[in-house]
Order: C-alpha cells, then structure tokens, then sequence
C-alpha cells in the first residue's frame, strides 16, 4: 500500500485510462480524488471508497471550475501529492477543414486543462508542503503526427510544458512527468475507423494495443518514491512503435 495517507487528483476520471488510473490508485491505499465533466460518472468512478473518495465535477479547460475542484480538495483533505492529468478528446477533422471551434475545444482539453490543473496542484502542494507529483498524459502521435492536427498539437505540447514545470518545480520537491502511450484499449479508440486501427496494430512490434491497466501501472510508479529521482521526462508506453 504505496499511497496510504496521500490524496491524488484524477482528471478524465469517469473511463478509459483515467478510470485506471482511480482504481490501481485506489488499490494502493490512496484517497482518491475522481473529477470529469459528468458529475455522476466521476461520482461511480469513486462509489466503493467510502471516505476515501471523492467526486468532483470539474471542466479542466476552465480555469474558475479548476480552483473550484481543489478548493473542494482542500476542503475535504488538506493536501494534495499526486496530480494525474488523463482528460483528453480529440476528433477526426482533416487539417484544411478543421473548424476554429474544434480547434479551440482539443487545445483547451488537452493542453490548457493539463496547465491549470497541474497549476493550482502545484500551489496546493506547496500550500501543504507536499513533496508531490504531477503526471501528464501525452500520446505517441505527438511525434509521428499520424492523426489530427490539433490533437497531435495539443498532445507534443503537453511535453514542452511537463520539462519546463519539472525545471521550475524541482526546488519544490513537486516532480513532473509525461506518460506518452501508443493506441489503448479506450473508448476514445472505439470511434476510431477499424480499418486505421488495424493500421495501427501492425506498426506496433508488440502487435497489440495497450490496456488502460497498463498505462495506470505507469502512473503509479512515477508517483511513488521508487521514481524519487525521475523527472521532466517522456515515458513511452506503446509496445515499441516509437521512441522518444
């Protein structure tokens, strides 16, 4: 029980990876914080933990609905150490036809509910005096740029902004990372054509997609003391079909 008396934040909390991300938390004893814009899936997301739980209905691209979200923390806890940033959307539009508003929606998701979110973690950490952990998630088409603009845009600009808090941060003891996975078994995935699934799966030497399980595992040892002296870096979890 890795995370007995520690409080971590989810965002996206309510499926896919961020739902993974609750429950292995959740299993290592830590009080777990589950926020989404559906307050009633964020809140199944947390039903079993009794007083470790706690659902929080929270649109990341906002910052008011933010401070929101950790007051309430505050509020029922007192601290935060962990801060895992797992909401992420994303659409099928091609470059030249891609609305402003889409645009707007992906980046203020992606990138911008990542910022405000690892920002007021931080300042409440500092608050309580936390030597915490802030985790993003980014996606391997951050790199390959096969897929949507502003998604790829969005996801490769969650890496610039995870070295330069880790920098900053560091004095604090608060430690920044990236997950990068490759396709994962989520529902964001289910509403991607077959046909570019399988695409996909054949460029992976592993020659499978990756389980949300996976990529909590992940989460949960850069937050722990056994990565005490990991931070600012881009771990890849996409069974081989890239490097960083």
């Amino acid at each position: 029980m890795k995370f007995d008396n520690k409080v971590v934040f989810v965002t996206g909390a309510a499926q896919g990876m961020g739902l993974a991300i609750v429950r292995r938390f959740a299993a290592e004893g830590a009080s777990v914080v589950a926020t989404d814009i559906n307050a009633e899936a964020a809140a199944r997301a947390v039903a079993d933990l009794g007083e470790r739980g706690l659902a929080v209905a929270c649109n990341v691209a906002d910052s008011a609905s933010v401070a929101e979200a950790f007051q309430a923390v505050e509020s029922r806890f007192g601290r935060v150490d962990v801060v895992v940033n797992s909401a992420g959307i994303g659409s099928m539009d091609s470059f030249v036809d891609t609305p402003d508003e889409a645009w707007a929606r992906v980046l203020g998701v992606n990138l911008t509910g990542t910022f405000l979110c690892s920002r007021e973690g931080a300042r409440l950490m500092q608050k309580c005096g936390a030597k915490g952990a802030i985790i993003n998630v980014s996606s391997t088409a951050a790199m390959s740029g096969e897929g949507p603009a502003h998604y790829c845009a969005s996801k490769a600009a969650v890496m610039g902004l995870t070295r330069s808090a880790a920098r900053e941060l560091a004095p604090s003891g608060i430690r920044v990372n990236t997950i990068v996975p490759g396709p994962t078994n989520t529902p964001m995935m289910a509403g991607i054509p077959d046909e570019w699934t399988q695409a996909m799966i054949r460029a992976i030497p592993l020659g499978r997609m990756g389980e949300p399980e996976e990529i909590a595992g992940v989460a949960v040892f850069l937050a722990s003391d056994d990565a005490g002296f990991v931070t600012g870096q881009n771990i890849a979890v996409n069974g081989g079909m890239a490097f960083i």
